[in-house]
């Protein structure tokens, strides 16, 4: 057993991809930008630290998964996230719809972090991806059956977190190594915590669902307006799901040079109020349910910058029977999921003649 911590010891202190340890909507795009403004065990406060780690509200993934069913758990250096935004209503989220007793996934987001933690990847699923969903049990210990044709965002819905990790690792053959979810509320407040982030818009945005309202040009977005702007579907170009996704990447892109642009680290006064406000924002999976274990991990990501991460969106293409529907394009999205084990970059054959929406380029 000795040996055994010794060595888990070693592969967090190198950054490489960790064993099984103890065991909301498009706000997903900043996860693991927040995350990573939680460096804050430096600080040497303890009542800083004791009042941070009190904010975390932490899932246990591995509990509710079997080791036997999951992919294998490569330790080549490099890290797998799943990122999720949930769409619940319930609470402060109300105001954004009725709160149905039930979320989805709105928006989900495979983070792949190359060894050596310089390069990353992101792959994005539209939610209304038509995959299989495997046997689920929920945090109650409840079974969920499975469903042959099921849209991704219900795996969610109907077993939680658990369920949507497992899903993942069925459709990718690549095992999560953390989860992190975020949700409308905490989103905005993270938003507005920073000072906002400014986008260019090339054209104007104008969508009645989200409250958006934009002429081209630059704008320091507040958080309800970047709110407003990763969940824009009908306010811009062919107003597909696929469309909303190439708004959140490029909004993703601008928060993370927003996140490194503060001056975090050298106003303990901002410190404070983003690491506060950042450790109520994201709910971790177990492994990341203490400040220490935030730092360490956002310490992995630290080189990060926005030229460093490459996004794309699974190869699909409209499901013929319902085209509300999109469905995996199976080699093209075979070459990503191989590409990422291997630790390599994806290939560009890997998007070439797949849907797509027209919303590229609409914000820089």
């Amino acid at each position: 057993m000795a040996e055994q911590g010794s060595r888990t010891s070693r592969i967090r202190a190198t950054g490489r991809r960790r064993r099984p340890g103890k065991g909301r909507r498009a706000v997903t795009v900043a996860a693991w930008s927040a995350a990573g403004l939680v460096l804050v065990s430096g600080c040497g406060l303890g009542y800083v630290y004791f009042t941070l780690n009190g904010n975390i509200d932490s899932v246990d993934i591995n509990s509710q998964l079997r080791d036997d069913d999951r992919p294998q758990n490569v330790d080549n250096g490099s890290m797998d996230i799943l990122v999720l935004g949930s769409d619940t209503r319930a609470g402060a989220n109300g105001e954004y719809g009725r709160d149905e007793g039930a979320a989805r996934s709105d928006t989900a987001m495979i983070l792949h972090v190359y060894e050596g933690h310089k390069k990353a990847s992101v792959v994005s699923v539209p939610r209304d991806t038509i995959v299989e969903r495997p046997d689920c049990t929920d945090r109650t210990g409840a079974r969920v059956p499975g469903q042959r044709k099921a849209m991704f965002n219900t795996a969610y819905e109907a077993g939680g977190p658990a369920c949507a990790v497992k899903t993942v690792e069925k459709m990718s053959g690549i095992r999560m190594d953390h989860y992190i979810e975020v949700d409308f509320t905490g989103f905005k407040k993270l938003i507005d915590e920073l000072g906002g982030v400014e986008v260019t818009t090339t054209k104007a945005i104008k969508d009645k669902s989200s409250h958006l309202d934009l002429a081209p040009g630059t704008h320091t977005l507040s958080g309800e307006q970047s709110l407003g702007l990763v969940r824009t579907r009908k306010g811009v170009g062919d107003g597909s799901d696929l469309g909303r996704i190439q708004l959140q990447q490029a909004f993703m892109k601008a928060f993370i040079e927003q996140a490194k642009s503060v001056g975090v680290f050298t106003n303990p006064k901002k410190l404070w109020g983003v690491a506060d406000t950042a450790t109520k924002a994201i709910r971790p999976d177990s492994e990341l349910d203490s400040v220490k274990e935030l730092a360490d991990f956002a310490r992995g990501l630290g080189q990060l910058g926005a030229d460093d991460v490459h996004m794309i969106t699974l190869p699909v293409q409209y499901d013929p029977a319902d085209l509300n529907r999109v469905i995996p394009l199976q080699a093209q999205s075979q070459q990503v999921w191989a590409a990422l084990k291997a630790d390599r970059p994806i290939p560009a054959s890997a998007t070439e003649d797949t849907a797509k929406g027209q919303a590229d380029g609409v914000v820089k």
